[in-house]
């Protein structure tokens, strides 16, 4: 009995150790998803002004540029994974790759080769355990992403596009990334970043009517400024909506591994009371038949 209650104590005490652990990450990962959305908050009215600004040029201009226009031959696609460097995220991790990996299998239905670039450890790792080829990976920067990292992926993505897929590059680009809905809920999203039509098309519905614009010197040297710029605000708002995702995942998560430490708690003290009642019981019975014993031999 002696043992057995020894037992209960170290998993009692192991279970309230382990509850500070996860309350305090709780705490960090709260503090964290506010900071986060500020972020994407700030961001936001530049993306939207970007957008605008690229969707007038591509609509009041007749021009074939590269980036908004669909290739005859779609041989190679871009799949840009946005996964986190630490776990204790709960499904956040292996939710975005199950998406990128479905996405990769559409494509290959599609007889396009999906190509792969990672940003994450966790999305790095997953696919260096299973011997599976990336393009380019980006790490350390998923907690608080910086806009140079944005300007990194989005720059080695216009260089692969611009070769093509005839030249080991891709022919369209698609990103797949959590999207923070509320601080309950990460939804994982693919968004096929170029040929810029798809996009323009999935936020027609809320697009206003556009004045008439004249370009200097033309429209295309306008669009040559401008999509690089868009391509790094798109990316920029998929790396803060991971961020602020990942956190509000971290938080549920370590919520959740709380409740599961206080249920634990509460267990196993119920048992080690059970078991102090019961040795309490045992040298009771003993003492009263020792007791019976010396009367009995008088």
């Amino acid at each position: 009995m002696g043992a057995q209650l020894r037992v209960y104590k170290q998993k009692i005490s192991s279970a309230q150790t382990t509850k500070k652990i996860t309350k305090a990450m709780e705490l960090i990962a709260a503090s964290r998803i506010q900071k986060a959305m500020a972020r994407v908050r700030a961001a936001a009215p530049f993306a939207r002004a970007v957008t605008r600004a690229v969707s007038a040029v591509a609509t009041h201009s007749n021009i074939d540029h590269p980036l908004t226009s669909e290739r005859e031959v779609i041989r190679r696609s871009a799949v840009v994974i946005f996964a986190s460097d630490r776990g204790l995220a709960g499904a956040f991790n292996s939710q975005i790759l199950r998406e990128g990996l479905q996405l990769a299998e559409l494509l290959r239905s599609q007889g396009k080769e999906p190509v792969f670039y990672l940003v994450g450890r966790k999305a790095v790792g997953y696919f260096q355990f299973r011997g599976m080829q990336a393009a380019a990976e980006w790490t350390g920067d998923t907690d608080t992403p910086h806009f140079t990292t944005a300007e990194h992926i989005a720059g080695t993505l216009l260089e692969a596009y611009d070769r093509g897929g005839d030249q080991h590059g891709v022919d369209e680009i698609h990103l797949v990334y959590n999207r923070f809905v509320s601080m309950m809920t990460q939804s994982p999203e693919s968004v096929r970043l170029l040929p810029l039509a798809v996009v323009e098309a999935e936020e027609s519905a809320t697009a206003q009517v556009y004045p008439l614009y004249e370009f200097e010197p033309d429209a295309e040297v306008v669009l040559d400024a401008l999509l690089p710029v868009y391509i790094q605000s798109r990316v920029f708002n998929a790396l803060l909506q991971s961020s602020a995702a990942k956190h509000a995942a971290t938080q549920k998560a370590m919520k959740s591994a709380s409740d599961n430490a206080d249920k634990l708690i509460t267990d196993y003290t119920r048992l080690r009371n059970n078991a102090r009642q019961a040795e309490i019981t045992q040298q009771i019975a003993e003492i009263v038949g020792g007791a019976d014993a010396l009367a009995s031999g008088k």
